[in-house]
């Protein structure tokens, strides 16, 4: 059993995480104020000394703790580390992110250094903004001074700070919707008093707010943390780390990507030929900002270059590179830029339509981001950085690259940088899961979206909609419609994009291309259909992906085949959720909605 102690935005994610395994497991926060909505956790409150957490520990069987807990919550990390130690137990500690600290800032070892400058500094009129249970450790000050402190809108912070005689009428209450700066100019301030609590604390807005209004900023600094059996920083780095530390807890190991790989081979292929050192374990950023380390097989340094090999880890994903060495070499050239060569193993791009120009290397979009992230952090001026896969020649003819005009080896590909293996009823449980949290926060409507890319998109749509209102679906939209009319969902939105609505309109409710591809005979008929000229019905047979018929068809007949297409859908999907209002949203690549439908039975529109 895992023991999650924590009810911070880490908790929350860490329990999310948990979620995945579909096993039991304990979540432990100190107030009842702070439950966080889980599926498989076994809810524990109530703050516990050593030896109540020992023995709990023993009595429960637990072999791995995750400390999610504020970094300021120094009581609760002594009485971990302690008894981590006494039971030989495992501790992960799932840390926040923190911007650089810098000199804008007044940094203060503690809450006594920071009352002594701010006094020091003639500061007569303070907000505080260190929380509840730090306003009896600021009497000295605030007592002498005029001082407002912002607290959660709960009856347990008002009656801490009663019962530290705070004055009620300077309680200002925290709610996360509005803007810090407005928040701040309604009182005449001098200071802010706040403390390092690091992105997910919303550190860089409040100094921001404060700056704008020209107050000073007082910090506390984080205090140090205990030496963790494991420090990770995101949702993918925690899960690897259970996956280590307690092998069995998830059915299916997680993985990177070949673009994952081919960053960490060219950034640690450049590391060495800058420092002459090498990386064992690579750090490399993730596109949607978490860091991860993966291991580096081996390194080659030469005068003029070198080369570093990264062996593909997939996990229990099924994957044909799985196993294989992912390479990069990186020399220095004159262009001021970086510049992606094919090397062994990868593929070519000879036909239209997939986001690369023909003759290019098949490096994906978001790898190649992510590869210059990577090296423009290190060195800023020219780099050719030649990706290899000695064995991608013989790889590629196991994937669909030769239908889709890639030849000479695999694409270096991934968007989220991370493969994330599920069985079908785990990922259909874990799509269960976030349904009933986003009806939990009360959600007005239910958006279901395939993945990060099309949800950014689909959220412009909806910008006031929490985020618990925008579940991935994956493949699964006939298994998440079901879903969704189980649990009463009144009105849901489905965000597609083109790929995914072509299999969708001819029936298909698990889009994965293992089971389905685009059908080039089914989209021509649509295009008869709806009066597309002969021309562009030609022109259909030769796409090699679905999103080119967006330059495919004329506008004119646009009008008319992406409704009909549309109406498919529906047809498809509409009796799923039978009591229910459905919309579904056509996305195209820059994350427009040029066409939409609402299921008839409840408004009639399409437009």
């Amino acid at each position: 059993m895992i023991l999650v102690l924590g009810g911070t935005t880490e908790g929350r994610l860490a329990v999310s995480v948990m979620d995945e395994a579909g096993k039991p497991y304990f979540y432990s926060t100190k107030g009842t104020e702070q439950e966080v909505p889980c599926k498989h956790g076994v809810r524990i409150s109530g703050g516990l000394d050593i030896q109540q957490m020992e023995n709990f520990c023993r009595e429960h069987a637990i072999r791995l703790m995750v400390d999610a807990s504020h970094p300021f919550a120094e009581k609760l990390h002594r009485t971990i580390e302690e008894v981590a130690r006494k039971l030989q137990l495992p501790v992960i500690r799932f840390e926040r992110k923190y911007p650089p600290r810098t000199q804008e800032v007044i940094w203060c070892k503690d809450y006594e250094d920071a009352m002594r400058r701010i006094e020091e500094d003639g500061v007569e009129s303070l907000l505080i903004l260190t929380g509840v249970q730090t306003i009896a450790r600021l009497k000295p000050y605030w007592s002498r001074h005029p001082s407002w402190a912002r607290v959660l809108d709960r009856k347990e912070s008002v009656r801490l700070a009663k019962q530290s005689s705070f004055p009620a009428e300077r309680l200002l209450f925290y709610h996360p919707e509005e803007d810090e700066q407005e928040t701040f100019k309604r009182y005449t301030l001098q200071a802010m008093l706040t403390k390092e609590s690091g992105e997910s604390g919303g550190f860089t807005e409040k100094v921001k707010a404060a700056k704008e209004l020209g107050m000073s900023v007082y910090a506390v600094k984080r205090p140090v943390l205990p030496a963790y059996t494991s420090t990770v920083t995101g949702k993918h780095s925690l899960r690897k780390a259970i996956e280590s530390l307690l092998p069995g807890f998830y059915d299916l190991r997680s993985g990177f990507t070949t673009g994952s790989c081919a960053t960490a081979a060219a950034k640690s292929a450049l590391w060495t030929l800058l420092s002459g050192d090498e990386y064992k374990e690579c750090p490399i950023q993730l596109p949607d900002g978490e860091i991860v380390t993966l291991p580096v097989e081996r390194v080659i340094l030469q005068p003029d270059k070198a080369t570093a090999i990264v062996i593909k880890d997939a996990g229990d994903d099924p994957d044909v590179t799985n196993g294989c060495e992912i390479g990069a070499t990186v020399s220095f050239n004159h262009s001021g830029e970086i510049r992606f060569l094919q090397g062994e193993g990868v593929g070519r791009v000879t036909l239209p339509g997939i986001g690369l120009p023909v003759g290019d290397p098949a490096i994906n979009p978001t790898p190649r981001q992510m590869i210059r992230h990577e090296l423009s952090a290190l060195y800023q001026g020219g780099l050719d950085v030649e990706i290899f896969v000695p064995k991608g020649r013989e790889l590629a003819l196991r994937t669909f690259n030769p239908k889709l005009g890639i030849v000479e080896g695999i694409s270096i590909i991934g968007t989220s940088g991370v493969v994330r293996p599920f069985s079908s009823e785990a990922f259909v449980e874990a799509i269960r899961l976030e349904v009933e949290v986003c009806m939990a926060v009360g959600a007005p409507r239910l958006v279901f979206n395939s993945g990060a890319k099309s949800e950014r998109f689909v959220k412009r749509e909806y910008p006031d909609l929490p985020p618990q209102a925008f579940v991935h679906y994956g493949n699964f939209i006939g298994e998440s419609l079901q879903v969704a009319n189980e649990l009463g969902v009144k009105k849901v939105t489905i965000g597609i994009m083109l790929g995914k609505a072509v299999k969708l309109a001819e029936g298909f409710l698990d889009t994965h291309s293992k089971k389905t591809v685009m059908n080039k005979v089914f989209l021509q008929k649509l295009a008869l259909e709806t009066g597309c000229g002969t021309q562009t019905v030609q022109a259909i047979e030769g796409i090699t992906l679905a999103r080119e018929l967006w330059k495919v068809l004329p506008e004119k007949e646009q009008k008319h085949f992406f409704p009909l297409l549309l109406r498919k859908c529906l047809e498809h999907t509409v009796s799923l959720l039978p009591n229910g209002e459905l919309s579904i949203l056509l996305l195209d690549e820059d994350g427009n909605v040029p066409y939409r439908i609402i299921n008839p039975i409840s408004r009639k529109a399409i437009t």
